[in-house]
């Protein structure tokens, strides 16, 4: 007796195809919409930045937001350096840290069975249902009990308590077969060898999305209710105060809008290529 197999083939006709790409591009365009005005109001003019209905390109491009920006800064106490300096460490300090500090927290959770897992995961998706600004009281009492208010571990610390990066990588690793982590100790390797040499390269998706939010995150931080020290303070509160002058500063405070823009978009741009291509190669085979 024959037994016949039919396998039914997908396919799109050219209609299909052309009508799904369009799709793609309106949908593409339409969100890249803002980025692309604040862009081009970095370039306006101060007379343009405020007619009525206001004008999506512009008309007469100019220099002076940037070059305005330039000077305004050389009037500050503090160079424009240290603030930056400031953001750059405290943004690459946490992000790194918290990544560690998720890893090291959704492995056992993941793969380990031990008295009391249950609840701490539990806790674990509870405690993303708070929002900032209910543990922001709780959080300066403890950094002043600690003696930390005014200090870089302000704002590090608290931004390394939240819980969404734990139940992020634990949803990940534990689509890890058990049979790949068992195969890895049969050859000899301990639990901080299987760890980051097997599991944190399975889960690269993960752990590059979770820097991307986490990075982004925190370079917007201003850390106001923390830093009082103007040599503490962060690049996006320098550049706040120098557009906080009213409408002479408009389009310096375009300029600057661009600038905070500029790190978080090209971190995600370096780190989107690994993303697709580890997602695309990411299936496993028992």
């Amino acid at each position: 007796m024959k037994i016949f197999h039919f396998h039914r083939r997908v396919s799109r006709s050219l209609g299909g195809n052309l009508a799904a790409n369009l799709f793609l591009l309106i949908g593409g365009a339409f969100t890249a919409l803002p980025l692309i005005y604040a862009i081009l109001n970095s370039f306006k003019p101060l007379n343009e930045l405020f007619l009525y209905p206001p004008r999506f390109f512009v008309q007469n491009p100019t220099l002076e937001n940037y070059s305005g920006l330039m000077r305004l800064q050389q009037e500050l106490l503090v160079p424009i350096e240290r603030y930056a300096f400031n953001s750059i460490f405290i943004s690459l300090v946490t992000t790194v840290g918290y990544v560690l500090i998720a890893a090291l927290a959704a492995y056992p959770l993941a793969k380990h069975r031990f008295r009391g897992k249950i609840f701490l995961t539990q806790l674990v998706v509870f405690a993303i249902l708070f929002r900032s600004e209910v543990t922001a009281i709780p959080q300066y009492v403890i950094m002043a009990k600690l003696g930390m208010v005014d200090s870089y571990w302000a704002v590090i610390l608290p931004a390394m308590a939240t819980s969404f990066g734990v139940f992020l990588m634990k949803q990940f690793m534990e689509s890890i077969p058990a049979e790949i982590l068992e195969s890895a100790r049969m050859d000899g390797a301990g639990e901080w060898r299987t760890l980051w040499t097997v599991v944190m390269p399975m889960v690269k998706p993960a752990w590059l999305t979770l820097v991307i939010f986490t990075f982004q995150g925190i370079w917007n931080n201003t850390g106001v209710q923390y830093l009082y020290t103007e040599t503490y303070k962060t690049l996006p509160t320098a550049l706040s105060q120098i557009s906080s002058a009213g409408i002479a500063r408009a389009g310096v405070a375009s300029a600057i809008a661009v600038i905070l823009m500029l790190p978080p978009i090209l971190l995600f741009l370096i780190s989107q290529g690994s993303v697709i291509e580890t997602m695309a190669h990411s299936g496993l085979k028992e």
